[in-house]
């Protein structure tokens, strides 16, 4: 079964994921990796604080991959607006996060699909995300991303189920593109 849903993961990550819900067990959601990130100075939106460990998140079976986010730029002059919405419903006060894509974050990613929350990120990998949180009409705004394949990630609520749900769209960014995600089901 893993061989299956190791083989579907790609062509979902390619296509735009979908939003899963989640597992009986866990209450608040998944972020592929949360970081604190700046807020920018002209728009209302929150900035993220650490979390502690929640109990209920699974073991991370890849290791982080030293070699593979050494290659990588923490910050460039992308950004990355749009809106987190359930059922038409924006979803207000909820962490955006934008992760580079790596085999460690390719992980994180595929069980929250699967509606798992992983173990927090390592420290060195939250260094390379950038997250933010929506404002009251559900809109997002996260800047200083480098060029480069992102997870941009949010979850929330269903305003008509009730049930938590996680939205991850796959994206590709160039040097100072300024890109619209709308994360909605």
């Amino acid at each position: 079964m893993k061989r299956w849903i190791a083989m579907l993961l790609p062509g979902l990550l390619l296509a735009g994921c979908e939003i899963m819900p989640p597992g009986p067990s866990t209450t608040d959601r998944i972020e592929v990796i949360d970081r604190v990130a700046e807020e920018p100075a002209d728009v209302p939106y929150r900035v993220e604080e650490p979390r502690d460990v929640t109990p209920g998140r699974i073991q991370r079976q890849v290791a982080f991959p030293e070699a593979q986010y050494a290659a990588l730029e923490k910050t460039g002059s992308a950004e990355i607006s749009g809106r987190l919405s359930l059922n038409g419903i924006p979803l207000a006060n909820r962490p955006v996060s934008v992760a580079p894509v790596t085999t460690y974050s390719a992980e994180a990613a595929e069980q929250a699909l699967a509606g798992r929350a992983v173990a927090r990120a390592d420290p060195r990998a939250q260094e390379y995300t950038h997250t933010s949180y929506t404002n009251s009409n559900g809109h997002f705004r996260i800047g200083g991303l480098p060029s480069g394949e992102f997870y941009v990630s949010g979850s929330g609520q269903d305003p008509i189920t009730g049930e938590t749900r996680v939205i991850i769209q796959q994206v590709r960014l160039g040097n100072g593109q300024q890109l619209r995600v709308d994360l909605s089901r």
